[in-house]
């Protein structure tokens, strides 16, 4: 199977770009995640994964390798095809997929297009497990170092709190040696 493409970016289009590898133009349907991190280079290296169907080979590219792997652990859950694989990292980060089916936070994944309560409850039980394996190379307060960030946060969204704010209050308030109550207190008068 195809890893990855090494070539010159000849077409970009918020959904799919050409590269040209040695005289060959490869189609590969991408995440606007990927879109936007692209920019405007000619030459690209871009990771991929090829799904073979009856009727087509497709390639589905990324920018990172951890772009691919949420995208090979989302098509592994029943009912998550490629497409809409590629629509829940066009509308979230893997990142914040990660930290969605961590904090088991339903409404965040069912927001997705395409996506019911119940595929997003499959994504969660499926995946849970496998995602807190993953290393994200950007920085990510759901390290090992802050659980009692993340249980603060955690406790903040269960409480209806938007994650962005919480996360940026959680932020703005907590020292690495702080309790999960004092962080959640300091945090509750921002917010």
């Amino acid at each position: 199977m195809i890893a990855h493409l090494n070539g010159k970016l000849i077409e970009k289009n918020p959904t799919n770009i050409i590269v040209e590898c040695n005289g060959v133009g490869y189609f590969v349907n991408i995440s606007l995640n990927t879109f936007s991190a692209l920019g405007s280079n000619e030459a690209v290296k871009i990771y991929t994964k090829m799904i073979v169907r009856e009727d087509a080979h497709l390639l589905y590219g990324f920018a990172t390798t951890d772009e691919r792997s949420m995208f090979e652990h989302l098509i592994s859950v029943s009912g998550i095809g490629p497409s809409t694989g590629m629509i829940m990292l066009s509308s979230l980060t893997p990142e914040e997929v990660a930290n969605a089916i961590q904090t088991e936070d339903v409404r965040t994944i069912q927001s997705i297009k395409g996506i019911g309560a119940k595929t997003a409850q499959r994504v969660i039980i499926d995946l849970k497990d496998k995602v807190v394996k993953m290393n994200f190379s950007s920085e990510n307060i759901f390290t090992q170092n802050n659980t009692n960030r993340f249980d603060a946060l955690t406790a903040l969204i269960s409480l209806g709190f938007d994650k962005k704010l919480a996360e940026k209050a959680i932020d703005k308030v907590s020292q690495m040696d702080d309790s999960v109550e004092k962080i959640i207190k300091e945090a509750l008068k921002i917010l």
